[in-house]
């Protein structure tokens, strides 16, 4: 069965943040990628003051290059490429015309749908990569999550005044570069210790992947975790994964999951593809007798263990979770006060990266400007 082989030697809580937090914009700027891996910043409209919703590999640009061009050579009006005239680096952006969400939307499907049809980038958008769901991408990726309720009728009901940009299929984010958002949550035990003099005990419900699962097949894993779609609230998304994947019932998330901040890491893929993530993080404490015992529903999940937290650091340090859930229960363990400024010397570091913002002030050509200046 497909599954992790453990690490050796065992790695620090840094290097577990690190496994998934592998790439800084800032620094590729500073020490000068190769032109081949160079990104490059995908705004949402042709100005260099646009926002910048992502950052494509020179290979995704010269294919829309070609996409720009019809059969007789001349343009088609879905794609601008512009260069910023104090660092002569290069942008692209949707074409004049494309400004609202659905034109947006549209052409992404169209973009996506036939990339995958005519064989590209299998590994990421093939057919058994292609996941038909659509992930939400907004013009400032840390402002309100202000996706419109009544999307199934109206994409466009406020013209182009939210922060919602427009929607893509969630296999080709990494291609695009976009921010991608999920929810992850630690269901737990607590066991007080006695006379209340022994600190608190932790055990944690650890569910192992099916070995049919697209990415990291049998690796243990959040307790419920899963990517946001389009249209869907954060906690409703919670409330849906957790059925889906732990049969934990509604009422159940409701009264007892409680909101623990957020997670963000910016990875560069073994592949190269650039993948920034936000994480919704929710604990819920399962009270004494509750009764609820997480179980596999969907064939997602091939087991569930309730595992006493250091057997689960155990496992973490042998490299057999899921990177970004990994990450989480680090986070978990830090707001728990058991990771700590006097016992971890790398304890600033570790938060830090727990929360960072993608460089995403570099995202852009005046962002460019900047890291240009700075050198």
């Amino acid at each position: 069965m497909p599954g992790p082989t453990p690490v050796s030697p065992p790695q620090s809580f840094l290097q577990i943040v690190q496994s998934c937090d592998n790439f800084s914009v800032a620094k590729e700027r500073r020490n000068g990628a190769a032109p081949e891996e160079t990104l490059v910043p995908w705004l949402l409209s042709p100005s260099p003051t646009s926002p910048a919703v992502g950052l494509l590999r020179p290979e995704i640009v010269d294919q829309l290059r070609k996409e720009a061009l019809s059969s007789d050579g001349s343009s088609r009006p879905d794609w601008f490429f512009g260069h910023d005239c104090k660092t002569g680096r290069e942008w692209v952006s949707f074409a004049d015309g494309i400004s609202t969400p659905s034109a947006r939307s549209r052409v992404m499907k169209d973009l996506c749908e036939h990339w995958r049809d005519i064989g590209l980038w299998p590994e990421e958008i093939g057919l058994r990569k292609w996941r038909n769901e659509l992930y939400p991408v907004y013009r400032n990726p840390f402002g309100p999550r202000d996706y419109p309720s009544c999307m199934e009728s109206d994409e466009d009901l406020h013209k182009d005044t939210l922060n919602y940009a427009f929607r893509m299929e969630r296999a080709a984010s990494g291609l695009f570069g976009v921010v991608t958002y999920g929810v992850h949550m630690t269901v737990y035990e607590e066991v007080q210790g006695q006379g209340g003099k022994q600190p608190t005990m932790y055990k944690i419900w650890v569910p192992r992947r099916a070995a049919t699962k697209q990415t990291w097949p049998g690796y243990l894993d959040n307790s419920v975790a899963g990517g946001i779609e389009a249209g869907l609230g954060i906690l409703d998304c919670v409330v849906k994964e957790a059925m889906e994947e732990a049969s934990i019932p509604e009422d159940v998330v409701r009264r007892y999951a409680r909101s623990a901040g957020t997670v963000s890491n910016s990875v560069r893929t073994s592949s190269g593809w650039f993948q920034p993530e936000l994480g919704f993080v929710h604990d819920l404490c399962l009270p004494p007798g509750s009764g609820v015992q997480p179980q596999p529903l969907d064939g997602e999940v091939e087991s569930f263990e309730l595992l006493p937290l250091g057997k689960v650091i155990e496992y973490m340090r042998a490299g057999l979770f899921v990177d970004n859930s990994a990450i989480v229960l680090v986070d978990f363990m830090v707001r728990k006060g058991i990771i700590a400024p006097d016992n971890e010397p790398e304890y600033q570091e570790i938060v830090a990266r727990l929360h960072g913002r993608f460089d995403y002030d570099m995202w852009t050509p005046q962002g460019c400007a900047m890291s240009s200046a700075d050198e």
